[in-house]
């Protein structure tokens, strides 16, 4: 008898074993100090990051952030540079950017002046896990870790 694979099973079996392994290099008091940094120095979230449930929403885009990243990151051995990569998983950043606001938005003030600024400070915080994510994967090809 011949055995019946399910080919998206193992490739959702493959890809939480390399999510694992990279998460691995992610350290918590990475993600402590950068959300402290982006959200709680800003005058627009400094009062509201003090609720315990908005640093766990920052901590899960980042997270996504970062896996997104080390997952893209895969096309630089093919030769891409970093903005043609980047420019691969539009859609998944941008929903990353667009949650972390509206969440931020929904249990923040409503001062609708500080929309935007609140926006950018959003997309700087995903990029920088993003780019975090991206270079923790290259340095893991270049040791062979993958």
């Amino acid at each position: 008898m011949t055995v019946i694979m399910n080919f998206d099973l193992k490739k959702r079996e493959k890809q939480i074993k390399y999510e694992k392994s990279v998460l691995r290099e992610l350290s918590v008091k990475d993600l402590k100090e950068k959300v402290a940094h982006y959200f709680g120095s800003s005058q627009l979230t400094s009062s509201v990051i003090m609720n315990q449930g908005m640093e766990e929403a920052c901590y899960d885009v980042a997270i996504e952030a970062f896996l997104l990243g080390a997952n893209f990151s895969k096309f630089s051995v093919w030769g891409e540079d970093i903005s043609t990569i980047k420019n691969r998983c539009l859609e998944e950043d941008k929903h990353l950017k667009d949650t972390l606001f509206h969440f931020l938005l929904y249990w923040g003030s409503e001062e609708s002046s500080k929309n935007e600024s609140l926006y950018y400070l959003c997309e700087q915080f995903v990029n920088a896990w993003w780019l975090e994510g991206y270079n923790k994967a290259i340095k893991r090809k270049k040791l062979r870790l993958h």
